[in-house]
C-alpha cells in the first residue's frame, strides 16, 4: 500500500523530507481519504508513494485568534471544530459542515487541511471556507511560506496550487466588525456518512442587526456552491444583487436564481445536472431564509458527539526517541488492550491487528463506510481500516475483546445487548459496542438521540437499529442504577 513510512518529530523535518522525496512522498494527517486513494490506486507507482506522517509534532492541532482572524493549524480535526467554541460562534458554517462529514470515528481523524488538499467539489469544509473568505499559508523548506486566497488554491477536479515540496501549513479565517451570521446545508442520499450532492455556505450582515434575525438592509452577502462545478465557487451575482436589500420572498427567490446561474453540474451516481440545478436554487432560498428567520442553529446540540474520551481531540505527540522510519519489516510495538504486541506495517491498522490475532476487529467495508474495524487509539474511536498501522507505534490501542472486565463479567452495553436481542447475526456487533462503549465513557447516561449520533459510522445490514439504540440507552441506565 505504501512503500515506507516517516514520522518527523518537527515541522522543519517534515518539510525538508517533503523536499528529499518530493512527488515520491505523501503527508498524511487524518489519512481518512489518501489510504482509500492508495488502496483504489491504478499505477504501481502510486500505490507504492512513501508518506509522511504529520501527527507526532507538537503544537499543529491548535485552533488560535490573532490579528483579526481565527487561524486552524495543519492537524485541526473536524470534530475539534465542532467542538471549538470560537469556530461555532464567529464561523459557524465551518462548524455546521465539519459535523456533516462521515461519523464521530471519521472527525476524529480527518483533518480540515487534508479536506482542502484533496481538493473534491463535494468536500463539505471547503464551501463555507469559501464563503468565509479563508486564505491558505502554504510552506516549504527552500522558499519558505507564502499566503494565498482560497478561491485561487483550487485549480481544477482534485487539483490544487501546491509544489511537490510544500505543505498546507495553516488556514485563517478573518473576523469581521459587527454580526454576521451564516449557515451550511447539504444534500445527500442519506442523513449521515453521504457525500454531497450538492451544498451551499451562506454568511450574511444586515444594518441594526440583533445577532438573531436578519431583517434589516444587507451589508454584506457571501454565497458558496458545492458540488455544481468542477470547483466550489462563489455565487457573485446572487451576492452583489443581495446588497441593500432586505430579505422579502421576492428577493429571496432572484438571489436563488441568480446564484443557481452560477452552477455547472454534471450527471453522476448521485444525482443529474438538471436535478442538481433546481437543488441549488431551492437550498440557496431555503439558507436565506433561516438567516433571515433566525433560525441557522436549528438542530444544533450543544455538545455534539465526539467518541474522542478525555483527549479533547489531540493527539498524543511524545514516543520513544529515534522512531522515526518504519519499513514493511520494521514489528511495530504497540500495548493493546493492557499488552505489548507486535505489529506488522506496511498496512492497514485493520488488517495488522487482524494479522496479529484480534479478530474481533471486523473488515465490513474498508473504506469507512460500515464501522465494523471501530477500535479506541490512544483513548479516541477511530475506524481502524482509514489508519496506518504505523500510527500506532508506541500507541494504547483497545478492541473489542479488552472490553470485557473479566471472562465472566461482560461491558454493561455487549450485556444490554444479549437482554435487547440487538446482537442478530453479530458481524457487525463489535463496531458497535466500541462505538457505544465510547459513548458511554461521554455520557454516561445517554439520550436516545445522542446513541444515534454516536452510532450513524455503524452500519447494520440485518434488520432496524431499534434493539441497538434500546441497548445503547439501557446500558447508560443500568450503569447509572450501579452507580
Amino acid at each position: 500500500m505504501y512503500r515506507f513510512y516517516l514520522s518527523p518529530n518537527t515541522l522543519a523535518e517534515a518539510l525538508e523530507l517533503k523536499a528529499k522525496h518530493g512527488a515520491a512522498a505523501r503527508f498524511i494527517a487524518g489519512g481518512t481519504d489518501l489510504l482509500i486513494d492508495l488502496a483504489r490506486a491504478e499505477s504501481p507507482e502510486s500505490a507504492e508513494s512513501g508518506l509522511i506522517d504529520l501527527t507526532r509534532i507538537p503544537g499543529m492541532a491548535e485552533i488560535w485568534e490573532e490579528g483579526g482572524a481565527l487561524h486552524l493549524g495543519p492537524l485541526v480535526t473536524h470534530n475539534q471544530c465542532v467542538r471549538d467554541p470560537r469556530i461555532v460562534e464567529r464561523a459557524f458554517p465551518l462548524a455546521r459542515a465539519c459535523w456533516e462529514v462521515g461519523a464521530p470515528q471519521i472527525r476524529n481523524r480527518a483533518t480540515i487541511a487534508g479536506n482542502l488538499v484533496t481538493a473534491s467539489p463535494a468536500n463539505d469544509t471547503i464551501v463555507p471556507l469559501l464563503a468565509l473568505d479563508a486564505s491558505l499559508r502554504v510552506e516549504s523548506a527552500e522558499r519558505g511560506s507564502r499566503t494565498l486566497p482560497l478561491a485561487q488554491f483550487f485549480r481544477g477536479v482534485r487539483q490544487v496550487d501546491l509544489a511537490a515540496d510544500e505543505m498546507l501549513t495553516r488556514i485563517s479565517i478573518p473576523l469581521a466588525d459587527g454580526v454576521r451570521r451564516g449557515n451550511f446545508i447539504k444534500l445527500g442520499l442519506r442523513r449521515a456518512q453521504a457525500i454531497s450532492i450538492l451544498s451551499v455556505a451562506g454568511s450574511l450582515a444586515v444594518k441594526n442587526g440583533d445577532g438573531n434575525r436578519h431583517e434589516g438592509e444587507i451589508t454584506h452577502a457571501a454565497i458558496a456552491l458545492g458540488a455544481v462545478a468542477p470547483t466550489v465557487v462563489r455565487a457573485p451575482a446572487a451576492e452583489a444583487y443581495l446588497l441593500g436589500r432586505t430579505l422579502t420572498e421576492e428577493t429571496v427567490a432572484e438571489a436563488a436564481r441568480l446564484a443557481a446561474m452560477q452552477a455547472r453540474p454534471i450527471d453522476d451516481l448521485r444525482g443529474s445536472a438538471d436535478y442538481r440545478l433546481a437543488m441549488t436554487a431551492t437550498l440557496v432560498a431555503r439558507l436565506l431564509r433561516q438567516l433571515r428567520d433566525g433560525r441557522a442553529r436549528e438542530g444544533w446540540l450543544e455538545e455534539p458527539v465526539t467518541l474522542w474520551g478525555d483527549t479533547q481531540g489531540r493527539w498524543p505527540v511524545t514516543r520513544a526517541e529515534g522512531e522515526r522510519h518504519f519499513d514493511s519489516s520494521s514489528p511495530l510495538r504497540s500495548t493493546v488492550n493492557g499488552v505489548e504486541v507486535e505489529l506488522a506495517g506496511g498496512m492497514t491498522l485493520l488488517d495488522s491487528l487482524r494479522a496479529a490475532g484480534f479478530l474481533g476487529v471486523k473488515e465490513g467495508c474498508a473504506e469507512g463506510e460500515c464501522g465494523a474495524c471501530t477500535v479506541f487509539l490512544d483513548g479516541m474511536a477511530v475506524m481502524a481500516c482509514l489508519v496506518p498501522a504505523e500510527r500506532a507505534a508506541g500507541s494504547e490501542l483497545v478492541t473489542v475483546e479488552g472490553l470485557a472486565a473479566s471472562d465472566s463479567l461482560l461491558h454493561s452495553v455487549q450485556q444490554a445487548l444479549i437482554e435487547s436481542g440487538g446482537v442478530q447475526c453479530g458481524y457487525c456487533t463489535p463496531g458497535f459496542v466500541m462505538s457505544a462503549a465510547a459513548l458511554l465513557e461521554e455520557r454516561p447516561n445517554p439520550t436516545r438521540s445522542e446513541a444515534q449520533e454516536a452510532l450513524t459510522g455503524n452500519l447494520c445490514r440485518c434488520t432496524g437499529y431499534r434493539k441497538i439504540l434500546d441497548a445503547v440507552v439501557a446500558a447508560g441506565e443500568s450503569t447509572d442504577r450501579r452507580g
